[in-house]
């Protein structure tokens, strides 16, 4: 386990993030996927924020990221889905068209510390997530490895 330093802190903040967009569609794939992608990365960059790991669904985002002290979980996830939503609407159409109300992403996320589960299921998690799988067993499978 490595820390992290800022001028005065010393810290291990690791946060398994998800987030979908609205009504669940299925839009993240090809070219707005790859920008989603990118957006990501710039937000974290620009924030200081570590992707440890991450895997982007045709449906919702997985991220497993180190975030500083001095950064909440919820204004970076505001910064990243904001920034995202604004950007991919500008840049696709049949995004904006679909997502006529100008809010691309559904409202919420979940989030839980790697404290609660260790940081090699989340990883694991996220490895088993990106390579096919058989689809009923995903809908049952939770990022702690218990089914139920």
């Amino acid at each position: 386990m490595a820390y992290r330093s800022g001028s005065h802190t010393l810290f291990h903040h690791r946060y398994h993030i998800v987030w979908a967009p609205k009504y669940r569609y299925k839009v993240l794939i090809g070219d707005v996927r790859i920008r989603v992608r990118e957006i990501i990365r710039q937000v974290c960059d620009e924030l200081g924020v570590n992707i440890v790991s991450g895997a982007l669904s045709r449906d919702h985002v997985h991220l497993f990221v180190e975030i500083p002290p001095h950064i909440s979980v919820s204004k970076f996830v505001q910064r990243a889905k904001g920034r995202s939503s604004h950007r991919i609407q500008q840049e696709f159409e049949h995004i904006r068209k679909r997502y006529w109300g100008q809010r691309f992403w559904a409202r919420g996320y979940f989030s839980t510390t790697s404290g609660n589960i260790t940081d090699d299921v989340i990883t694991a998690y996220l490895e088993r997530h990106t390579t096919p799988h058989n689809q009923a067993s995903a809908a049952r499978s939770e990022p702690t490895g218990i089914r139920r």
